[in-house]
């Protein structure tokens, strides 16, 4: 995981060596992870173990936005809220802004503001502001069925 970790230090950023590894345990305190996990090889860990250092790694070159690809879909519904939960929580910690890509539209409204539903390659529901009342024009016949 050290290494995995490294690398974004490396790319973006000339630190030195003591310096990249107080930033590494940083960012598994960001995560919420045990430093004693940055000996290990991804083999050994958790499906929300290996999310969260995914996380991490995104956090390495201290981004304004991160793109969240189905980071829930993969893990059971405990792990997932937990891993949810973090992403809030950062949120509001660092400013950080995510682009949250999700099947799931509970789980898309659970944590951003504003909505859109594709349809088949289109916006199928007007975009919706964290908040606000359904929108009365709707794009796709089914809209009604995505929540929004």
């Amino acid at each position: 995981m050290r290494r995995l970790l490294n690398r974004p230090l490396e790319t973006y950023f000339h630190m030195s060596r003591d310096a990249r590894q107080r930033r590494v345990e940083e960012l598994m305190d960001l995560v919420k992870l045990p430093r004693t996990l940055l000996d290990r090889k991804p083999s050994g860990l958790s499906g929300g173990q290996k999310q969260r250092v995914n996380l991490a790694r995104a956090l390495a070159a201290e981004p304004d936005l991160i793109l969240c690809d189905e980071v829930t879909s993969a893990l059971d519904t405990v792990v997932g809220a937990a891993i949810l939960e973090l992403l809030a929580e950062l949120r509001r910690e660092l400013g950080v802004a995510y682009l949250f890509i999700s099947h799931d539209i509970s789980t898309v409204r659970s944590l951003c503001d504003d909505v859109m539903v594709l349809y088949q390659g289109e916006c199928g529901v007007r975009p919706l502001q964290h908040g606000a009342q359904p929108a009365t024009a709707r794009l796709h016949p089914q809209a009604d069925r995505f929540g929004a």
